[in-house]
């Protein structure tokens, strides 16, 4: 047989699972791109791994087939294709044929059955055959020379493998499918009768024929219900058969052209430059306008991981990182809480497809002598500490805080791949290794659970043998370090996302890395006596609710809340959920609690019982044994606008307009002799909006320092600033934060409580005094469908895939994102900034201060008594001096033993 393998794609199933395996994307025009660039990427990679072999992509043509023929209902419970994925077919097309593959559509048959006809063919003729495909099926095909690869999970298919898989040769696929059925295809199979009956029946006896040649043979095998198996299959024979018939891949297509007339061709650049342009896939369009030079492409066995074992490989891989410009680094540890994780090991690379993996935990039964871990870090640690030499990870921020565990303070922090990724598209849903790797590398790298297993049976790292944690530690660095190498070029294309990458994202990671490594002190105490406090008030609620509802019944049961509201006390619903059923759901219940006392005290339970379980009874769990504080994680590849999250707690979420939730803060306290700071921006969403719409209006509030929900409500009510009521400058405050979230009239009636005409009176007078807000808004919705993103101030972009969408709803609630996000964003961007410049001027201010917290738009600081004053004065004058607007930026500071009294 040849030795160059004749490569035959599965168009359809790669379609399919390229659409599913990645999250939604679009262009600038909201045209669907994801299913294509997962498509193209996986073909790519086929190239890389068999450069010289002629690849041919096979695709499913349009109608019906001979299937359908002989059975009516064959896949008819298959969805319609979906409406995304549609308009991706023709240009994955396109791309294809402009690579130079030959794109192979037969009418009348599946692309199965062109697939195994090609490989038939191919085998008589010499040829070795790999078909890469993630279709079960195909398995029937399997050979000595034809084998199944499977590049979504870098798996092959040999006949060994066939049988340690399904337990049986390829010779007995069909027969599996005939007695099992397929669900997906609607093959019906015989009824009552799963995988693993069929697989008994079929390593027992044999094949459908061997079975019906004497079913009572079946009596005899050790299958549950062996007695009555006889009767089923007699009574389903016709089915089975049938679906024999179904699930056979059909090798004798008539085809246009021979398999030797299968050629790959040179790629038309031109054409490829435009597609890849049109569905705006930067990187491809860089590399293409790179001059042509003779492809050198990277099969798996040329990939080479190292594991390092003695002094004289270390010493090898000391000298490649001290000389390199650049290396990728992450360690593999025993846990993802930072903070009690072990450190097990460590992965290096330098360069691409080659890594190393340095283990020095591994303790389970037989494990191979290992380096000492405090020699190997001692040796290392020069690298890591220096500024000179520069890293590049994939969330760097959880490696720092795994090395200063270990005394070695991580510096040289150049590149974050997560953020690399979040930077330039943060719509984007995942930014982990896993989905950045399939998107981007056409490769998906070895998982977790691939090599430690699931559940609660699941190894942690340092129990996995080495054969299989040192591959798969490694190719963690190489895979960081190729897409880096991705990555980089395309935000260095874009000017403002490269200033934001290095001037707000990467400086900021080491601030919050420092930040939960220090932790917050707790008053475990308080918190216990909140939790039976709530608990009491709970029972109370839960008590006055029964006696309204007349009756006891599961204050958190949608079914028994839908019964008393709607059927017992006969309040009309006022939404259904897609089933038909009146909605119970939270801004329901709100707006039922405006006249109904039920609701309302059911609101009360559910607000106080979610209080007590998210915070005063989870915080003290939390506390870290060893420090006794508790340490939250900040996300930076999270938010779409550029903000922060956090969890373990989260600290955004912390009710502040409740008398129990600001009791929560209460618990956040300084330590003995010392304070906590907070330091709040005031309104700085709507002096953004003065900025960026330049209305005179807002600048000259805002520019005379007057309160700009009462000079608002001045100019809506028409009337003098002294004579604002405290409603009227309530109700300018809806409208002042609302018209910024992009709500409509219909939103401030629901909100103010008032008719829809007088709402949209509101917003009119509104719009009369502040002209420019309008006009900023109009203008900015133009901008987002045109352009397909705004930006903030700082050149972060937010895509908007809906902005141009046909769906009507879908299209405004982009428009009001359009309208939002630079606000939103821009105020992200300016807190980040005054992080990195408080945290730089603390770092050398001599202060026994601390930044512990940042919670939206305010900044917590731990102080000692002495330095109080030092410290206020500074973050004032950094936190305001953050960016350069229009109008001036304000900072609230607070000062108290715990965060509730300082905010």
């Amino acid at each position: 047989m040849t030795q160059t393998p004749l490569v035959l794609v599965d168009g359809s199933s790669y379609l399919y699972r390229a659409y599913h395996a990645l999250p939604p994307l679009a262009n600038s025009k909201g045209m669907p791109t994801g299913a294509v660039k997962g498509v193209i990427n996986m073909l790519r990679s086929l190239q890389k791994s068999y450069p010289d072999s002629t690849i041919a992509v096979v695709f499913d043509a349009k109608g019906k087939t001979f299937r359908d023929e002989l059975f009516e209902h064959y896949k008819a419970q298959r969805p319609p294709m979906p409406d995304d994925l549609r308009p991706q077919v023709q240009p994955i097309h396109d791309i294809v044929q402009a690579m130079g593959l030959p794109l192979i559509v037969v009418e009348g048959v599946e692309a199965d059955d062109v697939i195994g006809s090609y490989a038939r063919q191919a085998t008589e003729q010499g040829m070795d055959v790999i078909i890469s495909t993630g279709d079960k099926d195909m398995a029937q095909l399997v050979n000595q020379h034809i084998t199944l690869v499977n590049t979504m999970t870098n798996s092959t298919l040999t006949p060994a493998g066939v049988k340690e898989k399904f337990g049986i040769g390829p010779e007995l696929i069909i027969d599996l499918l005939a007695l099992m059925g397929d669900k997906v295809d609607n093959i019906p199979g015989v009824a009552g009768v799963g995988e693993k009956t069929a697989t008994a029946l079929l390593q027992g006896i044999g094949g459908l024929d061997a079975i019906y040649a004497d079913p009572e043979k079946v009596r005899s095998l050790d299958i549950r219900g062996a007695k009555k198996l006889p009767e089923k299959l007699l009574a389903e024979k016709d089915n089975a058969y049938l679906s024999y018939q179904l699930a056979t891949i059909k090798c004798d297509v008539e085809l246009a052209d021979d398999v030797n007339a299968l050629h790959n061709t040179e790629p038309d650049r031109d054409a490829l430059l435009a597609l890849f342009s049109e569905m705006e896939f930067k990187s491809w369009v860089a590399e293409l306008q790179q001059p042509a030079t003779p492809a050198s492409p990277v099969p798996p066995a040329a990939v080479r991981y190292h594991t390092v074992l003695d002094q004289a490989s270390l010493d090898d891989w000391l000298a490649r990182i001290g000389n390199a410009e650049l290396f990728a680094l992450d360690t593999e540890t025993t846990s993802l809480d930072v903070m009690q994780a072990g450190l097990v090991g460590i992965s290096l690379a330098v360069n691409a497809h080659e890594a190393a993996y340095i283990p020095l935990a591994h303790d389970y039964v037989g494990a191979p002598p290992q380096l000492d871990r405090d020699q190997v870090l001692a040796q290392l640690k020069p690298l890591l500490e220096s500024e000179a030499h520069r890293k590049v990870g994939q969330n760097l921020k959880y490696d720092a805080h795994i090395l200063l565990n270990h005394g070695i303070t991580l510096r040289g922090m150049a590149f974050d791949t997560m953020l690399e990724s979040y930077v330039l598209n943060s719509v984007a849903s995942r930014h982990d290794m896993d989905t950045l790797s399939l998107r981007h590398l056409g490769h998906q790298p070895v998982s977790f659970e691939d090599i430690a297993g699931k559940g609660k049976k699941q190894l942690t790292f340092n129990q996995i043998a080495l054969e299989q944690a040192a591959p798969y530690a490694a190719e963690d660095a190489d895979i960081t370090l190729r897409l880096h190498q991705v990555l980089w070029p395309q935000l260095q294309a874009v000017a403002p996302l490269q200033n934001l990458f290095e001037t707000i994202e990467m400086p900021l990671l080491p601030v919050l890395m420092r930040m939960e490594h220090h932790g917050i002190l707790l008053d475990r105490e308080q918190l216990r006596r909140q939790s039976s406090e709530l608990h009491q008030l709970c029972q109370q609620l839960q008590a006055q609710a029964h006696e309204l509802a007349g009756e006891p019944f599961n204050l958190n049961s949608p079914k028994q809340l839908q019964h008393i509201l709607f059927d017992k006390l006969g309040i009309p619903p006022l939404k259904k959920t897609p089933t038909g059923q009146p909605s119970t759901a939270e801004p329901i219940l709100q707006e039922l609690a405006l006249e109904h006392e039920l609701p309302n005290v059911i609101m009360q339970y559910r607000s106080m019982s979610k209080l007590q379980s998210t915070y005063t009874d989870a915080l003290p769990n939390q506390i870290n044994p060893r420090t006794g504080r508790v340490h939250t994680s900040y996300h930076q590849a999270v938010a779409a606008t550029g903000r922060l999250s956090s969890s373990d707690p989260n600290l955004q979420n912390i009710p502040i307009r409740t008398e129990q939730g600001r009791r929560v803060r209460q618990a956040f306290i300084a330590p003995p002799g010392k304070k906590i700071v907070a330091a709040d921006y005031s309104q700085i969403e709507l002096r953004i909006m003065a900025h960026l719409s330049g209305d005179k209006g807002l600048l000259n509030a805002f520019a005379h320092g007057a309160d700009i929900h009462k000079a608002t409500a001045a100019e809506v009510f028409g009337v003098a600033l002294d004579d604002v009521s405290h409603e009227q400058r309530r109700s300018a405050k809806a409208i002042n934060f609302g018209l910024i979230y992009g709500m409509s009239a219909f939103g401030l009636a629901r909100q103010l409580h008032i008719g829809r005409q007088e709402a949209q009176q509101y917003v009119d007078r509104y719009f009369e005094r502040y002209p420019g807000v309008k006009q900023y808004m109009d203008n900015i919705r133009q901008q987002a469908a045109e352009h397909g993103f705004v930006e903030t101030l700082f050149g972060r972009r937010l895509y908007l895939p809906d902005i141009n969408a046909k769906n009507g709803q879908l299209r405004q609630a982009a428009e009001r994102t359009a309208i939002n996000a630079p606000m939103q964003g821009t105020a992200a961007d300016i807190i980040k900034r005054a992080m990195i410049d408080v945290d730089g001027w603390l770092s050398g201010a001599g202060l026994d201060a601390v930044m512990i917290m940042q919670v939206h738009d305010e900044l917590v600081f731990e102080v000692a008594d002495q330095d109080i004053d030092a410290l206020v004065a500074g973050i004032r004058q950094r936190m305001q001096g953050a960016a350069e607007l229009h109008v001036p930026l304000i900072v609230d500071v607070g000062i108290g033993n715990n965060w509730d009294e300082a905010h």
